[in-house]
């Protein structure tokens, strides 16, 4: 039954193929948007994602993400490295500056000062150039695609000079970094130069980094230094975790992307579901037919759902296909817009729910008419 539920399927080619990619078109929506909303997500925390050696992310009490800082005086870090179960704690400035280059063009950059003497914030991923180079005069580390927003068109060289808040600053090595929210350059330099990089304020300090000690818990010592310090603690999972959450609450990007993502859900099932109960209607004659020579309700449920299933399952593939083809695309072309973007195993498996239930809404709509066709009606 299996062969003759085949043979009826594509014996009509053109509404064969037009099942099929209306699954693969609904797919490719719900995949490429979702995973485009879950990597943008993920951009917001960029900088928590490369700072992964610290365990705890101290800050100011009332701050809500990593971009909106209020700075905390330099004392703090000593009143977080007093409290136990710290094992090591350090500064890091992170601030937005105006970055200069020597042909005139100018750019908003994300600045980031790293502990002077560990590098405890650096990049762990460099194309040329060490750690070690920002030990010398006005030494700053770029990412590979922030060094080709500043000098579009042109080799990497390193010895360029920028000007940051007319101080000069030297380009001594570039590195490989979680893509940012904000299409801006990702500079690298110590804590002190930093300082001097950034407009000054009274207070200047971002963030506290701590390491616990072997045998402590993260949240344990987190709540500890809240508790001592009167200031904010998070883990290194909860602080991303918290990141995400506030864009999620105060933007309108899960708006817009879950309208995409309906949309392919409903065009999906509205293409599959009209052309499959089109498609049925036009072969009653020979579900009539097979009633007439005796073959059971249920060996009928199971044609059309075998007929369902490998639509959804040529559909499926197609358009998982087409998606991931996509972002390899994207990837290869060099266009930091969307560099680093990719289907999470998660995405594919709610893309594998929502097919199914497309599928199952097709099958349903042409199987009332089957179950209730007369066989007598198609002699007549």
């Amino acid at each position: 039954m299996g062969w003759l539920a085949w043979k009826m399927l594509t014996g009509d080619r053109a509404k064969y193929l037009g099942i099929v990619f209306g699954v693969a078109f609904g797919t490719l929506l719900i995949a490429q948007q979702a995973s485009l909303f879950v990597g943008l997500m993920r951009r917001t925390s960029s900088q928590i994602i490369d700072i992964s050696t610290a365990d705890i992310w101290v800050m100011d009490l009332k701050q809500q993400n990593i971009d909106d800082i209020r700075p905390m005086p330099d004392n703090r870090l000593y009143q977080v490295r007093g409290v136990p179960g710290v094992e090591w704690a350090v500064r890091l400035f992170k601030g937005l500056v105006r970055v200069k280059t020597a042909s005139g063009l100018f750019r908003q950059a994300i600045l980031v000062g790293v502990d002077d003497t560990t590098f405890i914030g650096a990049p762990t991923e460099m194309l040329e150039g060490s750690h070690a180079d920002l030990r010398r005069p006005d030494a700053i580390i770029v990412d590979n695609d922030g060094y080709k927003t500043l000098f579009p068109g042109e080799g990497t060289d390193l010895g360029r000079t920028l000007d940051m808040n007319d101080r000069r600053a030297i380009v001594v090595g570039t590195c490989k970094v979680t893509p940012p929210f904000q299409t801006f350059p990702v500079i690298y330099t110590r804590y002190s130069q930093a300082l001097k990089y950034s407009p000054p304020e009274r207070n200047q300090l971002s963030f506290v980094l701590v390491k616990v000690a072997p045998g402590q818990d993260p949240r344990t010592v987190a709540a500890r230094i809240s508790e001592q310090t009167k200031m904010q603690a998070n883990t290194w999972d909860d602080f991303f975790w918290k990141n995400i959450q506030y864009f999620l609450d105060n933007t309108g990007i899960p708006v817009n992307f879950g309208i995409t993502v309906a949309l392919g859900f409903i065009v999906g099932a509205a293409i599959a579901g009209q052309t499959f109960y089109l498609f049925t209607l036009e072969n009653l004659k020979q579900f009539g037919s097979l009633k007439a020579m005796g073959v059971t309700n249920t060996r009928l449920i199971g044609m059309v759902l075998f007929q369902a299933t490998m639509v959804g399952l040529m559909g499926f593939s197609l358009g998982m296909g087409m998606a991931a083809a996509f972002f390899e695309f994207m990837e290869r072309s060099g266009q930091a817009d969307l560099r680093g973007m990719y289907i999470p195993w998660q995405i594919a498996a709610i893309s594998a729910g929502a097919v199914t239930a497309i599928v199952i809404v097709a099958a349903l709509l042409s199987l009332r008419k089957v179950l209730f066709l007369e066989p007598a009606v198609v002699f007549k």
